[in-house]
């Protein structure tokens, strides 16, 4: 079901799943979309999949537009602004979920979005970022977030292959764990049930572990 939570400069558009088979959730995910202005939205394929790997690892998970996005108010702002989005998003499921871990996820705009955000946002346990544009933005930036964090790249990315995400952001911190799916382009086109079960892999040993 959709509905609104309130933003920073209006309401936002939402969707949220609860795990399956009526589990309880052990935490709650917030997962971000691509670039608004190329037409990015909750409903792209690689956020729905990634939001159900996290799903089905035992996740809350709530997928929102980014202001100006869908039926979200405001504008885009095109200076990081929309780590204020995130915020609202993280603020709702604190709400909805007291006491359960906040994870973060985003696709590609999502992901640097999240990252950036990562870094000044002690309340985000967990992080996982899904093809980050390196080629596109700078994005050094994801050396200074400490919390664990997933980084699943795409082999022919065109915004950015694993070459040039290791070039362009340098030496990532034992906090971080790569990975690469072979033969994809940014959109992991023939690929998302494959990028779907990462995740959710992902997802299920970090629950495991302490």
């Amino acid at each position: 079901m959709r509905f609104f939570i309130a933003g920073p400069v209006g309401r936002l558009e939402a969707h949220l799943w609860l795990p399956n088979a009526g589990s309880l959730p052990r935490a709650a995910a917030v997962v971000c979309h691509p670039h608004p202005v190329a037409g990015g939205t909750m409903d792209n394929n690689v956020v729905f999949r990634t939001s159900r790997g996290l799903q089905s690892a035992g996740l809350a998970v709530l997928r929102f537009n980014f202001r100006s996005a869908g039926k979200s108010e405001g504008l885009h702002h095109g200076e990081g602004a929309e780590e204020d989005d995130v915020v609202a998003a993280l603020e709702h499921l604190e709400r909805a979920f007291p006491g359960l871990p906040l994870w973060a996820a985003g696709f590609s705009f999502g992901s640097r979005t999240v990252g950036s955000l990562a870094r000044r946002e002690p309340r985000i346990a967990r992080v996982c970022l899904v093809a980050p544009p390196s080629r596109a933005y700078d994005c050094r930036f994801l050396r200074e977030v400490r919390q664990p964090m997933y980084i699943q790249l795409a082999e022919h990315d065109e915004f950015g292959t694993p070459s040039d995400f290791r070039e362009r952001v340098g030496d990532l911190g034992s906090n971080v764990e790569l990975d690469v799916i072979p033969g994809v382009d940014h959109f992991f086109r023939g690929r998302t049930p494959e990028l779907e079960a990462r995740v959710r892999a992902w997802a299920e040993r970090s629950l495991a572990s302490p």
